[in-house]
This record gives structure tokens, C-alpha cells and sequence, in this order.
């Protein structure tokens, strides 16, 4: 790629005026490249190149940012000029008593890419035309469409003491969806999750791991078996949630609710605030004692694995919550040094992040994980007499504090007597955060552990649509509130 980091630092350095508390370049370049096969057709592809930086800067306790798609010392210049602007206006207005203190780290990180994926366009094509022709097995298949999206990314900080940092990431999303259709009823199935579940960092290895080849045909007959399937029924019944459902409820009712920023209230006017306060980190009891949920940037193939969060603090595996017990928030520098002031003992994790060079870092979940227990997938299902095991989102509602929330599924399938029964359409369910995760009954082995994620988790404002990865096992859960759609 064409961005020279080592250059790029030596002049941004050059053109910054003394008597700075802090000024830091992030610089990004991304290469994206999205092939769509749509019913047989292909569509057109899109290629696209966005290169551009961000200066941050402090002027005692004000801090300014200022982003320029212009890298030429004329545009870096600029820029640096708009931030420095930017915090002396803010000198005096600040949440702070006194300045922020940010991090000047150095390193390296760079995907665990096994095999490039360097397929050619026909090369790309072909594997997604022959899934789509897979789709085609029965006329009630009304469409159906199959994807395949790549990203190269680097991104350098540097800071003016000379400190460092350069990522370099290879993202894989594939995906396919299959519409049923028959009578009054229409039905979807997604390989994946209508989300990109299937998303990691890596190369060709992604295709092949996630068992991508061959999803075209059993996408089309889960979908066919749903369209012939009963309304799921209503009660309260045993949940077993499988890992690309389970995804969404870690996402929800823990990664938004455990963010710092959301807790000291900044999303208030946007996206809400969180159930959670800061008094309750070391005391309160968060699920049941099974519950482990990790911060991990460190699982090489995970969606959002980094080695240094985008103000550039290094980034480490910690436990959010032990043992059902809640220990730490998700929040960046900034924000920790906020809730110092209110809890001196509070310790959050390296994950301020920025959907791309021309946003500031903020408060953001990165991979969030449900540590595996000692549970098969058959001694889950065995020990559920009267129960529904789910899969697959299809819809999501939560309210602003996170806290209750209601979520369809795409599959259910009834468990009878320790066994699984017939298949059920349009399940969803419903629950309480603060209650939900105290029923957690089994945790899945790591025999029934998968890892996913999302690309499109949104937040701030302006809006930021980032990477996140979610890895779980399968869970039961006790007593559950179940319900299937109106007729």
C-alpha cells in the first residue's frame, strides 16, 4: 500500500508548533472489495480506497480534533492548525479539573494471515456463483443471494516523542441469505446471520473454516423446512441459545451496557445511557456463577483483535466478569480518567476505537467473549425435559438503558424429553439483562464454541459503524419468556 507511515510521522512531527501538551497522528488506508452474486446474476462489484488522518491535540485541559483526506505537509498542516484551534476553545469547558493524560506507545501488530486471499475477480465470482446455484431447489425459493467482502487496512499513530504504532489487518466476510416463500408465509434463512456473522480476521482460511463451500443447498433446505414449519408456541420454557444468537445477546445486554462512556452518561441524547453504574463493579453479581465474559484482542482470528487501541494504549485479554461477578467496564483512556475521579479503584480496558481517520476514538466493545464451560451440546440438550433451542438473529429491540430486551430468531426447534423435536418458525424471546444472565443454567464445551462477530455495530455521534467480535459457546438458560409471531 502507498502510505508511507515512517514518512508521514517524520513530517507531521516537523509541522507541529511547540508548547503542545499532546499532539498524536492517526493516519488509516483501507482497500475494500465486495463481489455479490444476487439469483444467478452478478452484480456490479465495488472496489473502493479511503486513505485520510486525524490529529489529536491538547492545550491544557482542552483537547481538538481536526482529520484531513489531504497528506501533503499543506493538508497535515491544516489540520494540525483546526485541532490546536479546536482546544483552546475548549480550554476551561472540559469535564476534566485538569488535562488528560494519553498514551505514547510503540509496537507493532499484523492479522495471523495464513493464505492471502488473492483471488482473482473470475476466481471470486465462481465460488459465489456456485453457492448460488445450490439456492435453486425448489421453486419456492424466491431469492436468494451469496457475498463475498474483503478489507486490507493499515493504520500508523505517532505521537511527537517519537513513539509509534503500525496495524495491519485482513478482513473476510462472506455471506449468503435464502428467501422461502409459499401461501401467506414468507420465511429467511441466513448462513451466518443477516449481519455478516461469519466475519474474521484472516484470509482464504476464513472460507474454509467457516464452511462457507456447501452452504448454498442447506441454507435453501433450513429455509424450505422453516416455510413448512409450525408458529413457534408461547410460555415460558428452557432456552438453548446456539453461538450466532448467543452473539447478539452478549452484544446487546453486555458489550453496550458495560461501555464507560454510556455508564458516565455521553450517549444519553443518542443512543442512551446503561443499567449498569459505577458502583456496582466489584460487588455486583452479573449472571450466574458460570458466566465468564473476557475482553480479548488477542484471539488472532477474531473480528477486532489489536494490539493497541486507536488513542494507542496497549491492549490485553481481561476478564469483565468472573465467576458471574462484574469487575470492569469497557473504556478507553479518557473516560477512565473521568471515572477516577468518582472511583479511584475503577480499571477498564484499552478499547477507545474509531470507525475509521476521520472520527475520534470513543468508548467501544472490541472482541467480547462467553468463556466455554464443561458442557456438550448433548448433555445440554439431554438435560432440558420441556424446551426450545434458537438460532440465528432475525430481530433485536432493547430498551436505552439496555436493559429489557426482546429478540427473534430465524430457527427454533423444540426439545422434548432431552431430545430435539420438530422445527418451529419465528421464535423470539424476551427478558430483563439485569435478571437474564442469573438463569444461565450450562455453558457450551469449547467443542460448541464459534467465533463471529459484526461489522456494523453503530454508535456516537456522528454515527460510528465498527468491528466487533463476539465468540460463545452454545447456553442454556432457565425458564425463559418464549413467544412466537401474531397470525
Amino acid at each position: 500500500m502507498p502510505l508511507d507511515a515512517e514518512t508521514l510521522a517524520q513530517r507531521f512531527r516537523r509541522l507541529v508548533p511547540p508548547g503542545l501538551d499532546h499532539a498524536s497522528l492517526r493516519v488509516v488506508e483501507e482497500h475494500s472489495h465486495t463481489t455479490r452474486v444476487r439469483q444467478d446474476v452478478v452484480e456490479p462489484a465495488i472496489r473502493s480506497i479511503d486513505r485520510g488522518a486525524m490529529v489529536t491535540v491538547l492545550v491544557g485541559d482542552g483537547i481538538g480534533y481536526a482529520a484531513s483526506s489531504d497528506l501533503t505537509d499543506a493538508g497535515l498542516h491544516a489540520a494540525i492548525e483546526r485541532a490546536v484551534s479546536w482546544a483552546r476553545l475548549t480550554r476551561g469547558r472540559s469535564v476534566f479539573d485538569a488535562a488528560p493524560t494519553l498514551p505514547r506507545a510503540a509496537g507493532r501488530y499484523a492479522s495471523a494471515t495464513v493464505r492471502p486471499l488473492e483471488l482473482t475477480a473470475a476466481e471470486r465470482i465462481d465460488l459465489l456463483m456456485r453457492e448460488s446455484k445450490d439456492c435453486r431447489i425448489d421453486p419456492r425459493i424466491v431469492d436468494w443471494e451469496a457475498s463475498l467482502w474483503t478489507v486490507r487496512s493499515r493504520q500508523m499513530t505517532a505521537n511527537l516523542d517519537g513513539g509509534e504504532t503500525l496495524q495491519e489487518y485482513d478482513f473476510t466476510i462472506p455471506a449468503l441469505h435464502v428467501v422461502a416463500h409459499a401461501g401467506a408465509h414468507t420465511q429467511t434463512r441466513s448462513w451466518g446471520g443477516r449481519y455478516n456473522g461469519y466475519c474474521q480476521q484472516g484470509g482464504l482460511e476464513v472460507i474454509e473454516r467457516s464452511g462457507f463451500v456447501g452452504s448454498g443447498r442447506t441454507t435453501a433446505e433450513d429455509a424450505l423446512q422453516l416455510l413448512a414449519a409450525p408458529n413457534c408456541p408461547s410460555g415460558r420454557f428452557d432456552l438453548l441459545l446456539m453461538p450466532d444468537q448467543m452473539m447478539l445477546q452478549i452484544h446487546e445486554s453486555i458489550g453496550h451496557p458495560l461501555e464507560l462512556d454510556r455508564i458516565l452518561g455521553d450517549e444519553r441524547n443518542y443512543a442512551g445511557t446503561s443499567f449498569v453504574t459505577l458502583d456496582m463493579f466489584g460487588a455486583y453479581r452479573y449472571g450466574s456463577t458460570l458466566l465468564n465474559v473476557t475482553f480479548d484482542p488477542t484471539r488472532s482470528e477474531e473480528f477486532a483483535s489489536f494490539a493497541f487501541d486507536d488513542e494507542g494504549s496497549r491492549a490485553s485479554r481481561e476478564h469483565l466478569i468472573r465467576d458471574g461477578l462484574l469487575l470492569r467496564p469497557l473504556g478507553g483512556t479518557i473516560s477512565q480518567q473521568r471515572a477516577a475521579r468518582l472511583r479511584g479503584d475503577l480499571r477498564a480496558v484499552a478499547t477507545a476505537r474509531s470507525c475509521s481517520w476521520n472520527r475520534p476514538p470513543i468508548d467501544r466493545m472490541s472482541n467480547l467473549n462467553v468463556e466455554p464451560g464443561d458442557s456438550t451440546l448433548t448433555e445440554m440438550i439431554a438435560s432440558i425435559d420441556d424446551g426450545i433451542l434458537m438460532k440465528t438473529n432475525a430481530s433485536w429491540s432493547i430498551d436505552d438503558s439496555r436493559n429489557k430486551f426482546q429478540f427473534g430468531c430465524e430457527w427454533g426447534q423444540r426439545i422434548r424429553e432431552g431430545r430435539l423435536a420438530e422445527v418451529v418458525r419465528n421464535p423470539n424471546y424476551r427478558g430483563v439483562s439485569a435478571t437474564f444472565w442469573r438463569s444461565l443454567a450450562m455453558v457450551g464445551d469449547a467443542s460448541t464454541m464459534e467465533v463471529m462477530g459484526t461489522p456494523y455495530c453503530g454508535k456516537g455521534e456522528p454515527n460510528q459503524a465498527i468491528r466487533v467480535g463476539h465468540a460463545s459457546p452454545a447456553c442454556r438458560f432457565d425458564g425463559v419468556d418464549v413467544f412466537g409471531a401474531e397470525e
